[in-house]
């Protein structure tokens, strides 16, 4: 519970009590600049070969080296160009630059990138770096935005609560195993239902907006036993949750706007919490009415319901709902752009393992779909949920990338583009590619362990010691369940694909139906 900017999303069907392993199913720094000179050194990531290099980058002056680099990587440049231009420039993965949004929202911008799936590992190892208030970055949204509380996401797995919390949201995902099949067939057959009288009638589908009114109705239904239908809520929770987060992340994001209104609009200034308030207490109200079985598990973990109805609240809409709400579109974005010879391969692996399973969606019968895992993996290879990851370095060390070793000091922030770690030339054969049987095979499978979306590598468990999502292994079930029941549906289809502040946009131009 991705969307693991360290943000979106995630549930896993890992259940259980407080455990260190559960069952499966502002601290500022001062500026530093690179210089040659020799740090303390406590530890250092990989092994002692590599020649140690001084950090290359700058931060440029105060307020207008930070300004600079925002516009570079809003409008200049764009994300992917802002980290790749600076490898280039400075001839490593691991830098030195500041990140969005800078003053007047940010206190400090300054951060050391790593940009190679070496190097990147770091920011999963707890030992080595703090997690707190780190989830949104460099800056963290004000609390009022969360009634009062500082969520789950936000705290290290050293502080008290950290333990409790997320053991609730495992008896959550452990509550819910028994519904997800049905309510997941059951709901996406709608979505796609209303998708071709949309199709037949306009002669494109759009899929963005009834999917994320699907997603939220799954949730909703699999985690509480709630249709939003029967409650005050009805269908208004998609556009409620779509702003609640745009005031979370607006720092981060482009609307498309001209550069002299969304500066000072998103970019400069938090957005009154106010403004949201009542929306929130209106998602508020449903998820304390609905998780009555889950607040009564948070009296027994010592958690009042307040907190962990704003957490339940936190772990559906922004990390859940707002992970499915980018990574489905992108699905079918990638799958679309793979191809009709892909489309069949996949419908008829799905096709053939159900009828062997007399007919029967089971995890075994899923276990089988060799292709469909491959494809679901390299979804969230290629076009991670959540790009950034920030940690800061508990203590002196020196983190490795391929090439160079280089000294980081105690305090300092870690940030990771996950898209360029997860497309390491040194790591995935073609990585710019997206290759649907990637992970297919006992030589795909070992290559797992890159896969990182979920704060943590593929090949991992979430547990109440770390920051890997929770709810990991739900994500990618559900993604896979996403991609068998279309292809239980349509032999192929064709889409059309347009940008948006999260994900993709996405229309279906053509939907055909099984044939055999």
């Amino acid at each position: 519970m991705a969307y693991s900017v360290s943000t979106p999303f995630p549930i896993s069907l890992h259940p259980k009590t407080v455990r260190s392993r559960p069952l499966k199913f502002r601290v500022l720094t001062r500026p530093i600049r690179a210089s040659g000179s020799d740090l303390a050194v406590e530890s250092r990531t990989g092994s002692k070969d590599l020649p140690i290099r001084s950090i290359p980058g700058s931060y440029g002056l105060p307020i207008v080296g930070p300004i600079s680099d925002r516009w570079d990587y809003f409008y200049n440049q764009g994300p992917e160009e802002f980290f790749k231009s600076r490898i280039r420039k400075y001839n490593s993965t691991v830098y030195r630059v500041n990140m969005p949004p800078g003053a007047f929202i940010a206190e400090n911008p300054q951060v050391v990138a790593l940009l190679d799936g070496k190097s990147f590992q770091v920011l999963f190892d707890v030992d080595k770096v703090e997690k707190k208030d780190l989830f949104t970055g460099t800056f963290m949204p004000s609390t009022e935005l969360t009634g009062g509380y500082r969520i789950l996401s936000y705290l290290d797995p050293s502080e008290p609560k950290h333990a409790k919390l997320k053991t609730l949201l495992f008896f959550l995902l452990k509550s819910a195993r028994n519904r997800i099949f049905p309510e997941f067939r059951a709901t996406y057959s709608e979505l796609f239902d209303s998708l071709e009288k949309e199709l037949s009638l306009k002669g494109k589908a759009e899929f963005g907006g009834s999917s994320d009114a699907a997603a939220f109705n799954f949730l909703a239904k699999a985690f509480y036993g709630t249709n939003p239908a029967d409650t005050k809520l009805k269908a208004d929770a998609p556009g409620l949750i779509t702003k609640w987060v745009l005031f979370n992340l607006h720092p981060l994001l482009t609307a498309g706007l001209p550069r002299v209104i969304e500066e000072p609009l998103l970019h400069t200034f938090s957005l009154p919490p106010a403004l949201v308030k009542s929306d929130y207490n209106r998602l508020y109200e449903f998820f304390y009415e609905s998780a009555g079985e889950i607040l009564v598990e948070a009296d027994n973990l010592g958690i009042s319901r307040e907190e962990a109805t704003h957490n339940l609240l936190f772990a559906t809409c922004f990390n859940t709902w707002g992970g499915m709400k980018i990574l489905f579109p992108n699905m079918v974005k990638r799958i679309g752009r793979a191809g009709q010879k892909v489309h069949i391969r996949l419908a008829e692996e799905i096709r053939s393992v159900i009828k062997s399973n007399g007919g029967e969606l089971t995890m075994g019968a899923i276990e089988k779909m060799e292709l469909t895992k491959s494809v679901v993996y390299e979804c969230l290879r290629f076009e991670p949920p959540v790009p950034a990851q920030y940690a800061r370095a508990k203590r002196d060390m020196v983190i490795e990338s391929h090439d160079a070793a280089f000294k980081v000091k105690a305090g300092e922030m870690l940030y990771g583009y996950q898209p360029l770690a997860t497309k390491d030339p040194k790591i995935f054969d073609r990585a710019d590619e997206f290759v649907p049987e990637r992970f297919v095979g006992e030589e795909g499978e070992k290559l797992l362990r890159h896969v990182l979306w979920s704060n943590g590598p593929e090949t991992e468990t979430p547990t109440v010691g770390n920051k890997q999502c929770a709810g990991k292994d739900f994500v990618v079930l559900v993604a896979r369940l996403f991609v068998i029941e279309l292809f239980r549906r349509y032999d192929s289809f064709d889409i059309e694909v347009g940008k948006s502040a999260l994900g993709s946009s996405v229309n279906f131009s053509s939907l055909r139906k099984a044939s055999f």
